[in-house]
């Protein structure tokens, strides 16, 4: 079943759109990235997918995307947008797992501990922008405070998998993927095998939290 509603924030009208599942256990709560919506591949995939497992998925366009705006607001209004969601998304009684993609990433891991966040899943955390590793986001990732998943493609510009710092945090690669998870064609898996890469990874990684 899908529903969606609108949230009035602090930072404007956010919406959720909801992949319930049939006997929920915990709620996935994911939202977008800087450059993009809820369309991206890995959240579509991911809310196909996980509802069978008994995870409801939430998918979360942030104030400015609902708004029309094609860029996003600075960090703390990010961050003032996922608050005001958060009601809405422990609704229904169930632990919140927060996560998202990119910029959503880092929001999720900024927010966890004061919202109460069960863990955190972060897709294509963006580590350092493109080319500059020295203005690291290391400790964003770091001071999640909660268990934590980062799946990164092994080609993603803003920070590969052999550049992220050991930590209290599991990291899944999607080999030769890029921040978007795209893989070259001439790669030895598709596009497809890449995008179940993630599936199954996020829903192992969901399953042993229980």
């Amino acid at each position: 079943m899908t529903k969606s509603e609108i949230v009035p924030t602090d930072a404007g009208d956010a919406r959720i759109t909801w992949h319930a599942a049939k006997k929920p256990w915990t709620v996935l709560a994911v939202s977008h990235g800087a450059g993009g919506g809820i369309e991206a591949r890995d959240l579509r995939a991911l809310a196909a997918a996980l509802p069978a497992e008994g995870v409801t998925v939430a998918l979360v366009e942030q104030p400015w995307r609902v708004a029309g705006k094609k860029v996003a607001p600075a960090p703390k209004t990010l961050d003032t947008g996922w608050r005001g969601l958060w009601p809405a998304l422990a609704a229904p009684g169930l632990p919140v797992i927060s996560g998202g993609r990119s910029a959503g990433a880092r929001v999720a891991c900024r927010t966890a501990q004061e919202l109460g966040a069960s863990a955190v899943l972060a897709l294509s955390f963006p580590l350092h922008p493109p080319g500059r590793p020295e203005r690291s986001r290391a400790d964003e990732l770091l001071g999640a405070g909660v268990p934590t998943l980062v799946v990164q493609g092994g080609n993603d510009p803003f920070g590969r998998p052999d550049e992220f710092p050991a930590g209290p945090y599991t990291l899944a690669e999607v080999p030769h993927g890029d921040h978007g998870f795209a893989v070259p064609k001439r790669a030895p898996l598709t596009q497809d095998e890449a995008v179940d890469t993630i599936v199954r990874a996020v829903g192992e990684w969901i399953t042993a939290l229980r």
